[in-house]
């Protein structure tokens, strides 16, 4: 039994990878997955997926409370931890062009029983983060519709019995208790619509995911061009604050500090979910994953360089620090000039690109978790039915609208500021098991073709799986209890349904 549960998929036998033109699909005659996504695509989605609810709102709770100024180190630091992994990643999946991501690639490498829970990891990324950057969406969305009624003089806002969640956290978020709102009616009917546009497909989706890049992008270009004009650099001294105990600054700030923006570079992994339907794996995932992760770090570094240095970091503390930063500016021109219309102007673009850019994390993570569903039933470790395409689009149309609806529930209902540990703990686990993986299968399988291979593999992969474990240890000590019990229900599907119906174990018997 035990080495059933570390039994591995050969690379040929993977019923995800056909040995000449690779498809996501298996028999002849049988519906696949379309392969229409580009390099362009690809680095489109990373983006999509990373710049979101970081760069719109951790950024300045990392400042105020943390770094200061030195936020800039935490991001390097954080990305450093990335990219270690964004390498590994990038060498699966122009290896194995599946759309399994770190599930397929530990099923490759490390056995079935570290594969489910990595899968099962995954939700917690996805699903959960999904659900958590629709309520994020729902209170910026909320900020518009003051600002319009603002604007106009007619009362466009929603009762908050309709705008938040009717559950939350008390008595040290260990309680659960009602609020008296009815439902977070914004986050559900977000969710609803992406999920329907993942059901239509992946051509509708990835070309609306870079509509959205592209808007977002543009006004982020705009603040910092803007915001530029009025950095005082006497905001930046003392560049590292001094340390006021615990994590409080210093370098111990920092380093508290980089663990808190890692949650804003999640995402860029969503990428290899779409190798499946890459045009030309082998080449573009490499592009997409170091591309966007790339691109994306020197806008984080730039956003914090900008809002520190025209913003007195203590007063980022906000759940909108961006537009923080702009009100601050706005307080020290003069009224009806034409500094103060340029800049209320950007606050208005602001909101509408958080919009955006929360949108498309939206997206690409209710695009992500489908997929994995798919290739995990592909495999028999959940059901058959999460295994099928539709007929019409090829998208794996069960475990989308499975996915909306969950996510639906868990937006309209519940507080997930204490699920987006969750998140980045299952993130953290999934990233230091590929870097594992890829030095695994260096040594058992040192002839496969490599697209692309990590640099000094002896020395990248343990140093990737360290810096994330590292940052798992750190930031969430406190945090272990959710996970053991997500980990122990895992355990029992597993034993009860994936177990049973493994098709390695069937056919090794």
């Amino acid at each position: 039994m035990i080495k059933g549960l570390f039994a591995t998929h050969t690379i040929e036998a993977m019923p995800h990878v056909d040995a000449g033109e690779p498809v996501e699909g298996g028999a002849e005659g049988e519906v696949t997955l379309k392969r229409v996504l580009t390099a362009r695509h690809l680095v489109m989605l990373g983006i999509g997926a990373v710049i979101g609810a970081g760069i719109f709102a951790i950024t300045g709770t990392a400042a105020a409370q943390f770094a200061g100024p030195a936020l800039i180190f935490s991001f390097l630091i954080a990305a450093f931890a990335c990219g270690l992994a964004g390498m590994c990643y990038a060498e699966f999946a122009a290896m194995l062009p599946v759309s399994g991501s770190a599930y397929s690639y530990s099923y490759a490498t490390l056995g079935e029983v570290v594969a489910w829970f990595i899968g099962w990891a995954l939700v917690l990324e996805y699903l959960f983060a999904a659900s958590t950057v629709a309520v994020a969406w729902s209170g910026y969305f909320g900020e518009m519709l003051r600002m319009l009624s603002s604007m106009t003089g007619v009362n466009f806002t929603l009762p908050a019995a309709l705008s938040s969640a009717p559950l939350t956290f008390a008595e040290g978020g260990h309680k659960l208790v009602f609020t008296g709102a009815l439902i977070n009616l914004p986050a559900i009917l977000i969710v609803g619509a992406i999920s329907w546009l993942c059901y239509m497909g992946i051509t509708q989706s990835a070309t609306v995911n870079a509509i959205i890049v592209a808007i977002k992008v543009t006004v982020i270009v705009l603040f910092l061009i803007v915001m530029f004009n009025y950095i005082n650099a006497d905001l930046w001294h003392p560049f590292i604050p001094a340390n006021e105990g615990g994590s409080k600054f210093g370098w111990s700030g920092i380093y508290r500090g980089a663990t808190l923006v890692f949650f804003a570079y999640i995402g860029f992994d969503a990428v290899s979910t779409a190798a499946g339907e890459a045009k030309n794996p082998q080449r573009d995932m490499p592009i997409g994953i170091l591309g966007s992760l790339l691109i994306c770090t020197v806008l984080y570094i730039a956003m914090a360089a900008v809002m520190t240095g025209t913003t007195p970091f203590r007063m980022l503390n906000t759940p909108e620090p961006v537009a923080t930063a702009i009100n601050y500016v706005l307080g020290n021109v003069a009224p009806g000039s034409a500094s103060s219309y340029l800049l209320g102007s950007l606050k208005v673009l602001v909101v509408f690109a958080a919009l955006a850019g929360l949108s498309s994390v939206i997206l690409v993570m209710l695009m992500g978790q489908p997929r994995i569903f798919y290739s995990m039933s592909r495999d028999g470790l959940l059901p058959k039915a999460l295994g099928k395409l539709h007929s019409k689009h090829r998208t794996p149309y069960i475990g989308t609208i499975l996915v909306g609806v969950i996510a639906c529930l868990l937006a309209g209902l519940f507080p997930v500021d204490v699920l987006g540990d969750l998140v980045s703990m299952g993130t953290l686990l999934a990233f230091a098991t590929v870097c594992i993986g890829v030095l695994v299968l260096r040594r058992t399988r040192p002839e496969l073709p490599r697209a692309f291979r990590v640099p000094l593999p002896w020395l990248v992969c343990p140093l990737g799986a360290f810096a994330c474990m590292f940052l798992f240890w750190q930031a969430f000590k406190v945090r272990w209890p959710l996970l053991v019990g997500w980990i122990v229900i895992g355990f029992l599907v597993y034993a009860f349904y994936g177990y049973r119906n493994s098709k390695l174990r069937q056919s090794a018997q």
